[in-house]
């Protein structure tokens, strides 16, 4: 459904368990940008009624989500660590197409949503099928749903409002960019690392 063109190798997760507190801290501040990166879309967008009014409930559930690790964080009695840089995160806004027409401006970070949320919803897939713990594996079972809901949201206000952007065509794009990107990653503890 996703179209990743590379999977998550489940030893990630193994990763992640053993180093909970970086994952978790890690994982709330994923959660934080996501709510400022909605919160920018509806600033840039504010004439689109049908998407602030969808982006308004995505910012409310990444905020939502930010609560609940710190949550999760402070129920185990470990320590938030201070926000850091995702690299694959700066790595895939290096391949937003910025300037000239405002409608490809607006596809490409509709579409670089999308991608987030799609590699965030297929590494909750693997922590919610492979940690050994039964709470975190289903609070990540949520996340992963959430996360394509979002996925969807993003890419289907791209088709809606891409004017003459062909994008299938930049989102295979993107696809194609994001593999070749992933390989790099996936033996860190961090959410996209």
């Amino acid at each position: 459904m996703l179209g990743l063109k590379l999977k998550t190798d489940p030893r990630w997760a193994r990763i992640a368990e053993d180093n909970l507190e970086e994952i978790l801290s890690d994982h709330a501040w994923c959660e934080q940008k996501a709510t400022t990166n909605a919160i920018s879309l509806i600033t840039l967008n504010s004439e689109k009624t049908d998407m602030v009014d969808a982006l308004v409930e995505v910012a409310f559930e990444e905020l939502t989500h930010f609560k609940q690790v710190r949550e999760i964080i402070k129920e185990r009695g470990l320590y938030f660590g201070r926000e850091r840089k995702d690299d694959y995160v700066n790595q895939l806004y290096k391949f937003c197409q910025k300037g000239g027409a405002r409608d490809v401006a607006m596809v490409d970070r509709l579409l670089f949503s999308a991608m987030i949320e799609a590699r965030s919803c297929e590494r909750f897939r693997v922590l919610s099928e492979n940690l050994k713990d039964e709470k975190l594996s289903n609070f990540y079972r949520e996340l992963m749903i959430s996360e394509a809901n979002h996925y969807t949201l993003f890419l289907g206000f791209a088709k809606k409002y891409g004017g003459e952007v062909d994008v299938e065509k930049r989102w295979n794009e993107w696809l194609e960019f994001e593999g070749d990107l992933i390989q790099s990653y996936g033996n860190k503890e961090s959410i996209h690392g």
